[in-house]
């Protein structure tokens, strides 16, 4: 069988390779004719019977011939794959629409049709094709749903035919896949008032170089296209080369949402263990705050960002909300538990320069990685912090509260270094805790006769 486009994957064409094959393509019903076929043969030798003979070589024929022209037929099709949406939230469904073309003159036989996926997407799913005229196409389309996020391979593209006589089937399978992205679900948050970014300049917003401004106290080298009207003449007889200007702009505000996924640090797996509530409020955050019009990053406990371009690992104002947005999503998509044991790394990244607003989600806390955690506030405009104990999240309602581990705490040392620390219990929505987080900031900066809330 040919295709066009994405086609399947070529086949021998002879000698004992193909002949195996077509063998082994023989249903129940060609090898139960093959073996009656046999069997006539062998009592019409022993009963000297040439009519029993006759009977037994039309049986033993009839699967071998049937197999043989299936094999050498060669349909010319073209099999393509479509999903709608290609990413989408656990516990959504997407659709995958499935188009044979037949691109040859002559119209092909009885076709069945079937896509492999992984089976936590659900069933695999087989359609019935009629023949298909020259120049013809069918279209199928099925669903796929998974409640846990990811990155799944759909395909290949089978294509399975068969004899008019029902003695043998064969597939043959396109060469090309298609890959399903399951990002986490995102919760819409309210919009609140925010604080964290740098201080002094319009409504919180930072200035950074750029091409058009105001002027700049430290001049650079001269490059090629400068306007040599910047050029700053002073530092030209100083340094002995031509230097001009520095200009800057106002940049947008920063805000760096922090995943802490250390193993140690999260019990339980699945769908509504507490890591998977900390990865669907990581995206929660990210996305509310590229649509308030913040550069955003997200930041792990292991130190690496996204996105990781610039020496920020921001993303940059010209960098479209959508675009970074599905660079962040897909990451969180696959995102897993970290080996690591500490929250140093992240600590050394966010304590290279003041990153705005900084918004935290931690599992468990031992006595050391509080005191990391409290000293990352020293270098953010503002912090919050959702702290998870996996514990209580595993614990069933049922069940009589055990002794203190210490989550207390572990919230008092973080509260006292300035953070906005909520505690996380069992299935709360992020929403709901958003809102208290903003209350608790307000709270605490009128006592302390601050200006401003997050």
């Amino acid at each position: 069988m040919d295709a066009g486009g994405p086609g399947p994957a070529p086949t021998e064409r002879g000698g004992t390779g193909g002949v195996r094959t077509a063998l082994a393509g023989l249903t129940t019903r060609g090898r139960s004719f093959l073996a009656a076929g046999v069997a006539a043969a062998i009592c019409a030798y022993v009963l000297g019977q040439s009519d029993l003979l006759r009977v037994g070589l039309l049986l033993g024929v009839l699967p071998l011939v049937c197999a043989t022209v299936l094999y050498r037929t060669r349909y010319q099709v073209a099999g393509s794959r479509r999903l709608c949406p290609g990413r989408v939230p656990a516990g959504s469904e997407a659709r995958v629409h499935l188009r044979v073309d037949n691109v040859s003159r002559l119209p092909t036989g009885l076709l069945m049709l079937q896509d492999r996926v992984p089976y936590v997407l659900g069933p695999r799913p087989r359609f019935v094709l009629d023949r298909v005229e020259p120049g013809g196409r069918r279209e199928v389309s099925y669903r796929v749903r998974s409640d846990l996020r990811g990155r799944y391979p759909l395909g290949p593209l089978q294509l399975r035919l068969t004899d008019p006589f029902g003695m043998c089937e064969l597939t043959r399978s396109f060469s090309t896949y298609d890959d399903l992205t399951v990002i986490p679900r995102v919760e819409p948050l309210p919009p609140v008032r925010l604080s964290g970014e740098a201080k002094g300049y319009g409504e919180g917003r930072q200035r950074s170089l750029a091409l058009a401004g105001d002027d700049d106290v430290i001049p650079r080298g001269y490059r090629y296209g400068d306007d040599l009207r910047r050029v700053h003449w002073r530092s030209t007889a100083r340094h002995g080369e031509l230097m001009v200007r520095r200009e800057e702009q106002p940049q947008r505000a920063r805000c760096t949402v922090l995943l802490d996924t250390r193993r140690p640090a999260f019990e339980g797996a699945g769908p509504d263990s507490a890591f998977e509530w900390a990865v669907s409020g990581a995206a929660s955050v990210l996305v509310h705050m590229l649509e308030r019009g913040f550069s955003v990053r997200l930041l792990t406990d292991t130190g690496d960002s996204v996105p990781g371009e610039g020496a920020d690992g921001f993303a940059g104002v010209s960098q479209g909300t959508d675009e970074t947005a599905g660079l962040m999503m897909d990451t969180l998509a696959v995102i897993g538990h970290s080996d690591g044991t500490g929250l140093s790394r992240a600590y050394d990244v966010l304590r290279g320069g003041n990153d705005g607003l900084l918004v935290a989600f931690f599992g468990d806390l031992d006595e050391e990685q509080a005191a990391v955690a409290a000293r990352m506030r020293q270098r953010s405009g503002g912090a919050v912090a959702f702290v998870l104990d996996s514990r209580t999240w595993r614990r069933e309602p049922s069940d009589a509260p055990g002794p203190s581990d210490g989550g207390g705490e572990r919230l008092r040392l973080l509260r006292e270094a300035g953070w906005t620390a909520v505690s996380v219990p069992r299935g709360a929505g992020l929403e709901e805790l958003w809102r208290l987080a903003d209350r608790e900031r307000t709270g605490l900066t009128a006592m302390s006769g601050g200006e401003g809330g997050w």
